[in-house]
């Protein structure tokens, strides 16, 4: 959004002092808008009636934004709705192999990871990227990937013990970044763990037995945000590579399913 309004405002110079006023953000703020007509629509409709942007140039416009923001309806999902729902169903159409869990697939399966590869328990988690700032939507706030502004993205009720790999999704308004790493990468606070300054913060504790780790279950939380991100490098997958990734990152925990 940030780069289409900079883009009107450039041509916007271009008006008289009185077309100026007209879109002026003291006008605009107050237009009524109703879905597909906003101050964007406007805005355009009035540069190109003054031949100030041709219909090509619109053209350009409407396909430069579009690759800018192709996953942002994500941004609208619920947040059950994008993380369990979505997130599940989009690594099930990049991998076909993946399989729903159940008990006659794991006899010790309730719930506690959410599909299978060969065996391997994977456990995925999916969040969004969005401005560091309080208030405001999330498609308000949603970034690209290439954005300056500090951002935010909260993985929840992380269970190390109940999984044995971690699929991790990062969604951008313009791209889709993938994590795979074994669940022992994720330890518990003071337990060591393979980031340095990445750790799991406590959210809940669970006194075990579970019906499917036979321990005491922790499970936290996970910030990952402008000043950590590239500590996820080594981990980060294309997504063609999912598969394979899995496989050379399975490491069994205590009741994994593939020993």
């Amino acid at each position: 959004m940030e780069s289409l309004i900079k883009e009107l405002e450039a041509y916007k110079k271009n008006l008289s002092a009185e077309e100026k006023v007209n879109l002026s953000d003291a006008v605009l703020d107050k237009l009524y808008a109703v879905y597909p007509f906003n101050k964007f629509e406007y805005t355009i409709s009035h540069l190109i009636a003054k031949e100030i942007i041709s219909l090509d140039d619109y053209l350009r416009i409407r396909s430069e934004y579009i690759s800018r923001n192709r996953y942002l309806y994500l941004f609208e999902l619920a947040p059950r709705t994008f993380g369990e729902t979505w997130g599940q169903r989009h690594l099930m159409e990049l991998v076909e192999e993946f399989e729903v869990p159940s008990k006659d697939k794991d006899p010790e399966y309730s719930g506690q990871y959410d599909l299978l590869l060969n065996g391997i328990r994977v456990e995925v988690k999916a969040s969004r990227a969005v401005k560091k700032i309080g208030g405001d939507t999330l498609t308000n706030k949603a970034l690209t990937s290439d954005s300056k502004f500090k951002f935010d993205m909260n993985y929840q009720q992380i269970k190390p013990s109940c999984c044995d790999v971690f699929v991790w999704i990062a969604v951008w308004r313009d791209k889709i970044d993938y994590w795979v790493f074994p669940a022992s990468v994720i330890q518990e606070p003071h337990d060591g763990g393979y980031f340095e300054t990445v750790h799991i913060s406590p959210q809940h504790r669970k006194n075990g037995p579970e019906p499917t780790c036979e321990r005491e279950i922790f499970e936290g939380q996970i910030h990952i945000n402008d000043r950590n991100y590239t500590e996820f490098e080594p981990y980060r997958v294309s997504a063609r590579e999912i598969y394979d990734k899995i496989l050379k990152s399975a490491i069994p925990n205590d009741n994994s399913v593939f020993q």
